[in-house]
């Protein structure tokens, strides 16, 4: 059985009979996943895919927001949109980026770049492994 630490990149969720109520917790942060009425959820909170996609906004605006401060860039507000869609063979993510500033043809450029190097970005365009295990706790 793997054991793990909390302070590592570890995500904890934690589901009882509540109809989809997921309680999550990463480091000290606690909230909450649901589904959507529709689909039998109460809608208390983000559904798991919108995680996915929150992550990848909030890493590439977290990642150009540290470049801009980095580089002087005259950025007032970065705007990250991210949706997944249905590709042959998987799933495809398009991202959107808008930058409220003043920015030349080169920070631009760079920005775009920059926006592909989030860690997040780095990690869903890569090869990932999961590996499952099931404990029973009576």
């Amino acid at each position: 059985m793997v054991s793990f630490r909390m302070e590592e990149k570890v995500a904890v969720a934690t589901i009882g009979q509540e109809i989809y109520k997921t309680e999550l917790v990463a480091r000290t942060h606690t909230i909450v996943a649901d589904e959507p009425l529709d689909v039998g959820g109460k809608d208390l909170g983000p559904r798991p895919g919108d995680f996915l996609r929150m992550s990848l906004a909030s890493c590439t605006a977290i990642t150009l927001r540290m470049y801009a401060n980095r580089k002087n860039f005259d950025v007032q507000e970065i705007k990250v949109t991210v949706a997944s869609i249905d590709v042959e063979g998987g799933t495809g993510f398009e991202t959107l980026v808008e930058v409220k500033g003043k920015l030349d043809e080169q920070q631009h450029e760079r920005m775009l770049q920059i926006a592909k190097l989030c860690p997040v970005h780095k990690v869903l365009t890569n090869p990932i492994k999961i590996s499952t295990s099931l404990a029973m706790i009576s």
